[in-house]
């Protein structure tokens, strides 16, 4: 079993997560203002990805110039990475392929703590990547743990590239906001996502 075998029902229960849902969890947190390069490549490949229609062109269309952007507003201070494997925990299933895993270490050669963030692109429906992303959530608490880095929150987000959910996990308290940012919205998911880094750090 990996993390694309967990059910947002399954892992919930697996691991006794607390389970809260909300309108707006993070709608207090500032938008940041794409840069001009971000807006111009949004322009032309969003209608390209959506008519290739795949998981892979969304990802690597949209969801990948979104982290770029992130990267370059902390000056690369951080680091994601994208498709590698995570294998934390083989006992507890928490093993597998992330599609995009963002770290407060500038280090870019290998992954290191900590894990802040993790991003579950999916082709259509967003609901479908709750479970793995909640998973990899998980795992990236482990992670941390192990590497004596505990940090309170990690964060997560389910994308089809053009929508975007996010999501909570602090110890076993899972919040999980149902609001949907269209990438309309890129400069809401930018301070969203700029948001879960600031809190982490």
């Amino acid at each position: 079993m990996s993390y694309s075998n967990f059910t947002l029902e399954s892992v919930v229960t697996k691991f006794e997560l607390e389970k809260t849902e909300s309108i707006g969890l993070f709608s207090e947190i500032e938008p940041i203002t794409p840069s001009d390069y971000l807006t111009a490549g949004l322009a032309k490949k969003v209608p390209l990805a959506a008519a290739i229609g795949t998981e892979k062109a969304r990802s690597e269309l949209i969801v990948a110039d979104i982290l770029v952007e992130l990267c370059e507003k902390f000056d690369y201070r951080i680091s994601f990475f994208s498709g590698i494997d995570f294998n934390v925990d083989f006992e507890n299933d928490l093993t597998g392929v992330c599609d995009f895993l963002i770290s407060l270490s500038p280090g870019q050669l290998f992954l290191e703590e900590p894990v802040i963030a993790l991003v579950e692109a999916k082709n259509t429906d967003m609901k479908l990547g709750f479970g793995q992303c909640v998973a990899e959530m998980i795992a990236a608490q482990r992670f941390n743990q192990e590497k004596g880095n505990d940090i309170p929150c990690v964060y997560g987000a389910t994308t089809t590239g053009v929508d975007w959910q996010f999501l909570k996990l602090e110890e076993k308290n899972l919040q999980i906001d149902i609001a949907i940012y269209p990438i309309q919205q890129s400069d809401k998911i930018l301070g969203i996502l700029s948001g879960m880094v600031n809190q982490s750090a």
